[in-house]
């Protein structure tokens, strides 16, 4: 089985990768802008494997994209390539609906055409998987407990309407043009090779450095966390179940 994962240099990306690698058999293309949170060496690790492939392109570009789906012809596709920081997109939203929504359709408009150039067989086993985020749900806070896939889409950020936005695409996709999709809508994540712009590596090299620690807003605000190892785990069980 092969395998392309877009922003695969990225936090969560790169984690799947990893997984990927080591626990299981298949074939890894990373396809990865390598933009300012990009980090290849992330990839260290597993990045001599003859089962990994790296392709630098922009989501953007579906000229690209699609010569990479023709030449690497995937059995799956995994979506993570996107802008995740609320208080950049505060500053400037113009990132996040370019790499998020555009990118997102420019991804789903060459996917299907290659789904459809699929033998039925082939066609029969390919999945498009889009990770997502429960910010798309708006606020831990006002929801009156934990996020469930029935919750209700009330984005609160630039960040979060672009994703849900996406989300929309690609349910869209699925509906009308018969691509086979699934979607998932992760909490927010840690763990190894996170960039120092999140919250819990913040907070850490900021006490290492004997700097203040910041408290986010009125110091309200409601967390639900997800260790990166684990949510990789899921991703590729997702994959492989076929079903969220």
């Amino acid at each position: 089985m092969k395998v392309l994962i877009t922003g695969g240099a990225g936090f969560v990306g790169s984690a799947l990768i990893r997984h990927l690698i080591c626990h299981s058999q298949v074939q890894v293309v990373n396809y990865d802008h390598l933009s300012y949170a990009g980090n290849l060496q992330s990839l260290t690790s597993v990045s001599e494997s003859s089962r990994y492939h790296f392709v630098r392109g922009d989501i953007c570009d579906q000229k690209h994209f699609a010569q990479t789906l023709k030449l690497y012809q995937p059995d799956a596709i995994m979506h993570l390539a996107a802008e995740s920081h609320v208080d950049r997109s505060i500053d400037d939203a113009d990132a996040f609906v370019q790499t998020n929504l555009v990118g997102t359709y420019q991804v789903l408009k060459a996917s299907r055409s290659f789904f459809e150039s699929l033998a039925s067989e082939q066609a029969e086993k390919f999945r498009f998987l889009h990770i997502s985020t429960d910010e798309v749900f708006g606020d831990l806070s006002d929801s009156g407990g934990l996020f469930t896939e029935d919750s209700r889409y009330q984005p609160s950020s630039p960040y979060s309407a672009t994703k849900a936005g996406a989300d929309h695409l690609v349910r869209a996709w699925g509906k009308t043009y018969g691509l086979p999709i699934l979607v998932t809508n992760c909490s927010n994540n840690y763990g190894p090779y996170q960039f120092p712009e999140k919250l819990i590596p913040h907070m850490i090299l900021s006490a290492l450095a004997q700097q203040p620690l910041p408290i986010y807003g009125d110091g309200r605000q409601i967390r639900d966390w997800l260790y990166v190892d684990d949510h990789a785990k899921a991703l590729w069980e997702v994959v492989q179940r076929g079903a969220v």
